[in-house]
């Protein structure tokens, strides 16, 4: 007799009809929701960074009790910053010397999300995909029509492009082929660099377990006009589920687009598997999808958190030749947090 034939008849001999027992197999297994877990902000950054968006983002969060209000601010701090040559005013440009921003917006407990791409002349490139999500019907807005949806909302259209900026642009315009018309200086000196920085994404868990998350980015210096990465692609450089916790990425864009990154990690973790595992097992995926680690030549970074407060964050390469890291602020104060990248250091 099967194992399963005698487990239904052992279930009929304590007393329960047929229709009972149907039941009981029938039933789907529902997902059991992450336990509760205090406010706590998370960032993509180190300390540097870190402090400088996650201190102001924790002081809108008590004051306000809002947590989009909370991660907005702590991004915006990046967009309006010239010397973060990565993200909103003094990003680097596109191969023809123009700025253009990617950000995403989304909000746990509508699971709605809105995003902007190829946005010029904007600094505060995630404050619109946020419009988008709360002011519109629609999650996806790119190019002249995200500009015109920004002014339309009163944003001001500013020169992205900084002084050092430019020098960046101009020094690679200038280096690429010594076959073109363009000349570098005789002394071969533009400017010093500005200090270094990436996409960055802010997610957060509020006062009422409310989850939210931010990513934004100027994208790859020099990319083709119109080239779209995946930080405002909801399920590539973004996701946010109020039952799970949030989770983002960082890197070669289009390697997370291809593997569904951000939501490939939370289906893991809502599988069970902690976010330290879970933005491992995605990088792994994507190594493996390359043909193995030694044919990547390209970083990927994961973040994520969960509802019990629980965080990860790995990397295909070490960073400044150290572990990968990110931020987190709680009511206990700021902490730097360090994770595993994949490539031996």
């Amino acid at each position: 007799m099967g194992h399963r034939r005698a487990f239904l008849q052992h279930l009929g001999l304590l007393g329960l009809s047929t229709a009972s027992i149907t039941k009981i197999f029938d039933q789907k297994k529902k997902f059991i929701p992450f336990a509760s877990s205090e406010p706590m902000l998370m960032c993509s950054r180190g300390e540097y960074w870190g402090k400088k968006v996650l201190n102001p983002a924790w002081d809108v969060l008590i004051e306000t009790n809002n947590i989009l209000d909370a991660i907005e601010t702590g991004a915006n701090v990046c967009e309006l910053d010239p010397t973060d040559q990565s993200v909103g005013y003094g990003g680097l440009p596109n191969e023809r010397g123009v700025v253009q921003l990617d950000a995403s917006c989304m909000y746990g407990p509508t699971h709605r999300c809105g995003s902007v791409a190829s946005l010029e002349n904007i600094k505060k490139a995630c404050s619109v995909a946020r419009l988008v999500m709360e002011r519109t019907d629609h999650t996806f807005i790119v190019g002249p029509g995200a500009l015109e949806f920004a002014k339309a909302h009163g944003f001001p259209e500013e020169n992205l492009l900084t002084e050092e900026s430019r020098l960046r642009w101009l020094e690679w315009k200038e280096n690429m082929s010594d076959k073109d018309d363009w000349i570098p200086p005789a002394d071969g000196v533009y400017i010093k660099k500005a200090k270094k920085g990436g996409t960055i994404n802010v997610l957060g868990i509020g006062m009422k377990n409310d989850v939210a998350g931010i990513t934004t980015t100027s994208g790859l210096f020099a990319k083709i006009p119109g080239r779209v990465g995946d930080s405002p692609i909801i399920g590539a450089g973004l996701y946010v589920d109020n039952e799970v916790g949030a989770a983002g990425a960082t890197g070669r864009g289009e390697e997370v687009i291809r593997t569904c990154g951000s939501f490939l990690l939370m289906e893991k973790m809502r599988a069970g598997m902690s976010p330290q595992k879970a933005c491992e097992f995605v990088l792994e995926r994507i190594i493996d999808i390359n043909g193995g680690l030694d044919k990547v030549d390209f970083n990927v970074k994961m973040i994520a958190m969960n509802l019990n407060g629980e965080t990860g964050v790995a990397s295909i390469e070490p960073e400044d030749h150290a572990a990968p890291y990110a931020s987190i602020i709680t009511s206990k104060g700021y902490k730097l947090i360090s994770g595993k990248a994949m490539r031996s250091m």
